[in-house]
């Protein structure tokens, strides 16, 4: 794999976390390593402190991800209650690798058959800020770069994998989760809402106090935007997150 050119490898699936299962993540990871390879897994339990142990870690899935958006329509029918836990629980103990950021209005290549995505594509920007993973695998199909908003294109081109500080900013495990994070001078805030109703919030973001940001947000139709707005002087701004939809603030 090395003379040919590969930078990682995906591993899937373990079962259990008996003694020389436990092992066996470690042996991969040390030999991967030997040749520079990355290594990411899936079917997994959650990681326990190789971020520290192995520079070639990439990350875990350890949750019910993205391709079971594919199986089921009950999966998206739950997507976004999911989203709205997987920050205070999964990936509050270590990196998640969900695989999201879905712009399909259908779970098929083609978009035009399979399960139907209740959440909105600001929703779905927004969970590339609030799961985190080193290096993030998005959900994308060709047909996207013609159907899908420009902005959205663009914000995934160049939405950070990795963070030097979160903050909590405001949320309740299934119901909305809003968080802050920060890469280098940059910051981002995303929100998700799992009400049946849209939340109206006023965010404390004194970080942003007097800066003019990108506010991703969406109408009561589903359909998404992009404007920029002004956070005031004291550093709060009001935001409304639609049921089962997202907001993105970026710096």
């Amino acid at each position: 794999m090395k003379k040919n050119g590969v930078k990682g490898i995906k591993v899937d699936f373990f079962g259990g976390d008996k003694q020389e299962t436990m092992r066996l993540y470690e042996d991969i990871l040390s030999d991967a390593n030997d040749y520079g390879l990355m290594a990411v897994f899936h079917g997994t339990t959650l990681p326990r402190g190789w971020e520290r142990m192995f520079p070639n870690y990439v990350g875990s899935e350890a949750v019910l991800a993205s391709e079971n958006l594919m199986f089921s329509q009950r999966a998206n029918d739950m997507e976004a209650l999911h989203a709205t836990l997987h920050p205070f629980i999964r990936n509050a103990v270590g990196s998640m690798e969900f695989g999201g950021v879905v712009l399909n209005k259908r779970y098929n290549r083609t978009n035009d058959g399979g399960n139907y995505r209740k959440t909105t594509d600001v929703f779905q920007l927004a969970t590339a800020i609030l799961f985190q993973n080193p290096v993030q695998f998005f959900a994308l199909t060709p047909n996207n770069l013609s159907d899908a908003p420009d902005f959205a294109i663009d914000f995934m081109k160049q939405v950070p994998t990795t963070w030097d500080e979160t903050m909590f900013i405001d949320g309740y495990p299934g119901k909305y989760c809003v968080l802050a994070r920060q890469h280098g001078d940059k910051w981002y805030v995303a929100g998700v809402n799992a009400l049946s109703e849209p939340v109206k919030l006023k965010i404390s973001v004194p970080m942003l106090s007097g800066k003019e940001v990108k506010l991703y947000g969406d109408r009561k139709d589903g359909t998404s935007y992009m404007k920029r707005v002004k956070v005031n002087k004291k550093g709060e701004l009001a935001i409304e997150i639609q049921s089962q939809g997202g907001v993105v603030l970026e710096q």
